[in-house]
């Protein structure tokens, strides 16, 4: 069995790297242009899925 371990960022954390607010973080989880999982109530990203949206907008932008 394989294990990975990814690590998780909360939705303040996520603003902060993408400088972006609060309104517009949760807009790019509920549209899933941005991966996140819900863990007893709490949303979470995980860092692959941040650096992924940020591939993804540089790729769109080109």
């Amino acid at each position: 069995m394989t294990t990975t371990t990814a690590e998780l960022l909360t939705v303040p954390e996520v603003m902060a790297r993408l400088k972006l607010g609060r309104s517009k973080v949760y807009d790019l989880i509920r549209s899933h242009r941005l991966v996140s999982i819900k863990i007893d109530g709490a949303r979470r990203v995980p860092v692959e899925a941040v650096q992924d949206f940020i591939l993804g907008q540089i790729e769109e932008a080109a």
